[in-house]
């Protein structure tokens, strides 16, 4: 088994040991609770399907393809902060049909080296065995660059209000500069409805704090690449001007009922400078589970 280094650790700065008092719900003018709800499981689990579409053209210039690269990520934390991460490479594919069609008449291949305009690339249409290994020097949930431990984090704010004045002095705390705060916090509370294990109402005021924030917008409903029906956020971002400027979209489809995160689609890029990135994660599993950290199965 595989230790990661968790090397982020050392740079994260904690609010309660600097005196902020943020990580206490009480120190926000709501009641904290006699004690935090005992947890329903072994571990925290969340596995993600991601896709990352390559910048770069397959094929021939005359019958050019794009491809996908697929891989599966497990995250396994227990209440006292140990962690397991797993990863898995499912393969690289064309995603559409047109994409397939290019692809057949190139030979099908199962193996990219070299794009359309020359980059080299190594590309493979195999899944991998995968790996498993345990994190080291993380023994806590990081939310906003805080450092919790599992009753803070049952205890963080559960009014929007309140979540929103907690992250952005955190935001603070973490010298994110003044200007950039509102797109820093509206991207940091899609972590609550995934990432760590706080409590439905805790992550129901995320998502209506998500609704009030400049640059976000519901946009309806819709389904993710597994079929589960979820409302739609959208949360657009541009740093900079003119052809230098970074924009980005993260198109999220949120599970109202059990209040989690079920995908987020990223698009990002300069203006004028090509199509940029473009990923999407699909959160298969989130939740409480006793099952033991393992390598990832093949979909």
């Amino acid at each position: 088994m595989t230790s990661y280094s968790w090397t982020a650790a050392a740079t994260f700065r904690r609010l309660i040991a600097m005196g902020a008092g943020l990580a206490v719900g009480a120190a926000l003018g709501t009641p904290a609770p006699a004690a935090a709800a005992p947890p329903e499981g072994a571990y925290w689990h969340v596995k993600e399907l991601l896709s990352m579409r390559q910048q770069e053209r397959f094929g021939t210039r005359a019958h050019p393809y794009s491809l996908v690269k697929r891989q599966i990520t497990e995250r396994w934390t227990t209440p006292d902060g140990r962690a397991w991460y797993a990863y898995r490479e499912l393969g690289t594919t064309p995603p559409t049909p047109a994409d397939k069609k290019a692809w057949q008449r190139d030979g099908s291949p199962a193996k990219w080296s070299e794009s359309v305009d020359g980059k080299t690339v190594r590309l493979s249409a195999e899944p991998t065995k995968g790996h498993l290994g345990t994190v080291r020097e993380r023994v806590q949930f990081e939310l906003a660059g805080q450092l919790l431990t599992y009753d803070e984090v049952q205890r963080l704010p559960a009014d929007p209000a309140l979540l929103k004045d907690w992250l952005t002095r955190a935001g603070r705390v973490s010298r994110i500069p003044e200007s950039a705060l509102p797109g820093w916090v509206a991207g940091t509370l899609p972590q609550l409805l995934h990432v760590l294990p706080a409590p439905k109402e805790v992550r129901n005021a995320a998502y209506q704090a998500m609704l009030t924030m400049p640059g976000v917008r519901a946009d309806g409903n819709a389904k993710d690449e597994l079929g589960r029906p979820g409302a739609v956020v959208v949360i657009d971002t541009v740093n900079g001007t003119g052809e230098t400027a970074m924009r980005t979209s993260v198109r999220l489809i949120v599970d109202t009922g059990r209040m989690v995160l079920l995908s987020q689609e990223y698009t990002g890029g300069r203006g004028g400078k090509g199509p940029g990135k473009s990923s999407v994660t699909t959160l298969a599993e989130v939740g409480w589970t006793d099952a033991r950290p393992a390598v990832p199965a093949l979909p």
